[in-house]
């Protein structure tokens, strides 16, 4: 395990950190891991952030993944534990993290989350401060024939978690998708089309609120091809709620390239330099230009775009394009490092 763990360190790296005037970003899948593989170039980037570095400073960084699906504090600690480097929840956002944004409106309201194994996505939105949480299978506990399917999918036992309640009395009036909806796709769409087709509710009630977590469409892991992420939830729902409505259902988008989502994550690394941040320039190293280079961008952030995740130069130019491309995340930090602090960026 490297160095001094961040809360330990947190006035020496906010010292060491005004000496140097960069800080970095990173996604995670595809740029510091594949599936359960790191990806070796990480270690020696994260090496390189901890002080060896010809200033011999510590270099300011966090984390923003489009992934999620369980509490922050679990996630930086397999994190940890996989890349063998202490990360922490201050320097961590995931794409559900955001959501926190919208408890002083929805504490009390009854809301319904999709996403995560079991009941871990209600179990996250009470975290952070949601009182009233549901999930698909309450609706399907309290009707069976919701889904008719049901019995064919569910098992009893996944029904043991269920939270009980009469849904033609309870209005629901937000829709969460935390993460990639689980176990079945049919599910979750039959009851989130019921919610906003209002189809439970015995009286008028303002249409629920819809927000996604994770825009991405494909998202990159062990498999040789891009696998389909949250947005491919995304669009089979608003595809069936088009055909059923003939119209679009509005909706609001957190995680990466949203603005919501790096406001955060800049907030963030205000708080660990414990200064503002008016010389010091963030790159953003990702692997997938729709998602992580548009969001720095718009941001107004630097950006490295790298070729060990979604991002292939042989099918063609970026559709957003980087300050720069780089074959893996060592040589992005090695790069920016050299634009900004001088010719030499590699200690012997």
């Amino acid at each position: 395990m490297l160095s001094v763990p961040f809360r330990l360190a947190r006035r020496s790296i906010g010292s060491a950190a005004r000496r140097v005037p960069l800080a970095f970003a990173f996604d995670i899948d595809g740029v510091l891991i594949r599936g359960p593989e790191v990806i070796p170039a990480a270690q020696r980037a994260l090496r390189f952030l901890d002080g060896h570095n010809p200033l011999r400073a510590k270099i300011p960084f966090i984390q923003i993944t489009n992934g999620g699906g369980e509490l922050e504090s679990v996630k930086v600690q397999k994190l940890s534990k996989q890349l063998d480097f202490p990360i922490y929840e201050e320097q961590f956002v995931q794409s559900h993290t955001v959501l926190r944004k919208l408890v002083a409106e929805y504490s009390n309201k009854p809301v319904l989350v999709l996403g995560g194994k079991g009941d871990t996505g209600r179990r996250i939105a009470q975290h952070y401060g949601f009182k009233d949480v549901y999930i698909p299978l309450d609706v399907l506990a309290w009707q069976p024939s919701v889904w008719p399917l049901g019995a064919e999918f569910i098992s009893p036992s996944d029904l043991n978690i269920a939270r009980r309640a009469d849904f033609s009395r309870t209005p629901i009036e937000a829709v969460f998708v935390l993460h990639d909806p689980r176990p079945s796709w049919f599910l979750e769409i039959q009851v989130v089309t019921d919610i906003l087709r209002s189809q439970y509710l015995t009286a008028a009630a303002p249409p629920p609120k819809l927000v996604f977590c994770n825009p991405d469409l494909l998202w990159r892991g062990q498999f040789p091809k891009s696998r389909l992420g949250q947005g491919g939830f995304r669009e089979a729902l608003m595809g069936v709620y088009r055909a059923l409505e003939g119209k679009e259902y509005p909706y609001k988008m957190f995680g990466k390239p949203t603005r919501e989502t790096y406001d955060f994550a800049k907030n963030l690394l205000r708080a660990q330099l414990g200064s503002d941040l008016t010389h010091t320039r963030i790159y953003m190293v990702g692997d997938n230009p729709e998602s992580d280079i548009a969001g720095a961008n718009a941001a107004g952030w630097h950006s490295a775009l790298v070729r060990t995740g979604v991002y292939d130069p042989a099918h063609g130019k970026p559709a957003h394009e980087p300050t720069f491309e780089a074959e893996d995340v060592d040589e992005a930090v090695l790069e920016a490092f050299k634009r900004e602090c001088g010719p030499e960026p590699r200690t012997p």
